[in-house]
């Protein structure tokens, strides 16, 4: 018999031993995490180069390497595809570490918005050699703490299938977010045999049944209810739930901007995200039903009027979220998917198998989003020159099949105003994000949804804020033959942040660019190889969309330049005051 040290449990090293005539099973420490994430189901790694841990996998050459032109979007990435992915499979990249680690730095942003938008992500660095710690003023893990759910260094190389379980764990189990594991290179080889990696289930709860009985109890005495319902009903699967439950209970709904497609915006229930309904109805329900939100307030988010006036019930997965923003009634822990499926039995059993339709609260919502809509119609038809920004967001909305299709923006005035105006209907068919607005991650959206779905359309709207953050990652588009189209509102400006119609403008300094008739950025994407046009008349839109899906359809990307106006006019967030003149924002009283 060989006798070999073993794992360190209860707090004594235990010694295996082992048959002479045994196999041994020797492989590396990246060997073992690239085969971790094979058994983990992993899509791909999006990468820039250089971390140790990309030659395993390559040389494994099961999971796709994906080479972005930087580590932020390579994160991005990586951030979309879990995001559109249901909590089912994960997304994961690579980043320079080590003591000289400015891949990591410049990524940094990216795992930031992860973190602050409750995105589970596997990042992968190198770590610092025993040998050369100390060497450096900076150090990954003092700053990673702050922006990741768990963050750790893989110290021998037989403990890597312990650590990459621990990583999976904190991505399948709990409140979603970024995982940060570091490989330093000097670990060398363990035996696989003996240390194999098996795959990691995530557990769910469900919230205590009293605390049900206590929420439909007080949803039923309400007046006026509302559903509040965040992206945690996506990561735990749970639109269909949702979608049930709302009939059954014919409460409305309100979803927050990350959570936007998790309801059809044209059910008859459906207040949508932002906007004149969203405002009234927060301003006049006497009950809020928080469903896999975390209530916290943001730049984009509405903040509920008289808080202190209105009965709140908050269903989240984190303890961390409750009597945060607002002082609740009722909470319920658990997942959103297994909660929905509670209130769902409980309403059924208190009412007998639900309640009948309301006509005048239906007549009330179809009122209120037919004004609002009304407000924008002359916009969405313009035809102006230059191009109200509107007209193009009605050509998508006629063009696109809203069930087989996705949409995203990207941060500005494109999402104000598409996640004001468009109308999703199918999950994941629209991307709403910003909490931390990283310019540029719209592209990684329509990248992730097109690894996912490579034959549905695929576009983002980008203002000439985002646009040249992305531009760089137009190449990978090319070189992968992903047909996504990037349509660009081209106002030769930052709208809003000048001197215009609106008044002074939210900051007139900072707001000049380059004008459209002294730079043709169409020329410039045609040199990447992309379909490119640059349209300027409004009749122009729809088929130069066309075009570009059909050439979408043979796997080249496009870019659609449209020659716009400077046109700030969004849906307001209750509760929030004006952030500077251009905004169509009101004050609303707050507790």
């Amino acid at each position: 018999m060989l006798m070999e040290w073993g794992p360190f449990e209860s707090g004594v090293w235990t010694i295996t031993q082992r048959k002479a005539n045994e196999e041994v099973s020797m492989i590396t420490a990246t060997t073992g995490i690239a085969r971790a994430l094979e058994t983990e189901g992993a899509a791909f790694v999006t990468l820039f180069p250089s971390c140790k841990i990309n030659n395993a996998i390559g040389d494994e050459g099961k999971i796709p390497l994906l080479l972005m032109r930087d580590e932020r979007f390579g994160v991005g990435v990586a951030d979309a595809f879990s995001r559109l992915s249901d909590g089912k499979r994960f997304g994961v990249c690579t980043l320079q570490g080590g003591v000289n680690c400015p891949g990591f730095q410049f990524g940094i942003p990216a795992i930031t918005q992860a973190f602050e938008d409750s995105s589970p992500v596997l990042c992968l660095t190198d770590a610092v050699n025993p040998a050369d710690s100390e060497n450096s003023h900076y150090n990954i893990d003092r700053v990673a703490v702050n922006f990741t759910r768990w963050t750790s260094t893989i110290p021998l190389a037989r403990r890597v299938p312990e650590f990459m379980a621990r990583a999976y764990t904190f991505l399948k189990t709990g409140r979603p977010g970024p995982v940060l594991l570091q490989v330093p290179t000097s670990l060398g080889e363990y035996d696989e045999a003996q240390y194999p990696y098996k795959p990691v289930k995530g557990w769910k709860s469900q919230a205590d049944p009293d605390d049900i009985k206590a929420a439909v109890k007080a949803l039923l005495k309400a007046k006026k209810p509302v559903l509040y319902v965040g992206e945690g009903v996506f990561y735990a699967d749970g639109c269909a739930e949702l979608l049930q439950f709302a009939e059954l209970s014919q409460i409305p709904v309100i979803a927050t901007l990350k959570a936007k497609s998790v309801f059809p915006d044209t059910h008859p229930l459906s207040i949508g995200v932002r906007g004149e309904p969203a405002e009234h109805f927060l301003n006049t329900c006497d009950m809020i039903l928080a469903i896999g939100s975390s209530l916290s307030s943001n730049r984009f988010s509405h903040k509920i009027p008289n808080a202190a006036g209105k009965t709140i019930i908050q269903c989240t997965i984190d303890n961390m979220d409750l009597n945060k923003s607002y002082m609740l009634d009722g909470a319920l822990i658990g997942d959103a998917k297994l909660v929905l499926r509670q209130l769902i039995d409980e309403f059924s059993r208190q009412t007998g198998g639900g309640v009948k339709a309301n006509p005048e609260l239906l007549e009330e919502i179809r009122g209120l989003k037919a004004r609002m809509f009304e407000k924008y119609k002359t916009a969405m038809t313009s035809n102006d020159n230059p191009i109200n920004p509107f007209r193009v967001y009605n050509e998508l909305q006629q063009i696109l099949d809203p069930k087989d299709s996705f949409l995203t923006s990207e941060s500005g005035g494109p999402r104000d105003q598409l996640s004001t105006v468009y109308e999703s209907v199918a999950p994941h068919s629209y991307l709403g994000w910003g909490n931390i607005s990283t310019l540029g991650f719209s592209l990684a959206g329509v990248i992730a949804s097109k690894i996912i779905h490579p034959d549905r359309p695929a576009i983002t709207v980008t203002g000439d804020a985002g646009l040249p953050y992305m531009i760089g990652n137009f190449e990978p588009t090319v070189r992968y033959k992903w047909g996504v189209t990037v349509i660009h509102i081209n106002n030769s400006g930052f709208a809003g942040y000048g001197k215009g119609p609106w008044g002074a403008g939210q900051e007139p300094y900072t707001a000049d660019v380059l004008p459209s008739d002294q730079c043709n950025l169409t020329k410039s994407m045609e040199g990447f190889g992309m379909h490119a046009e640059r349209v300027t008349q409004p009749g122009e839109i729809g088929p130069a969309i066309g075009r570009a899906l059909d050439a979408n359809a043979k796997k080249q990307p496009a870019y659609i330049e449209v020659i716009c106006s400077l046109y700030p006019v969004w849906g307001v967030w209750a509760g929030m005051k004006p952030k500077g003149a251009s905004r169509s924002q009101t004050t609303v009283a707050t507790a």
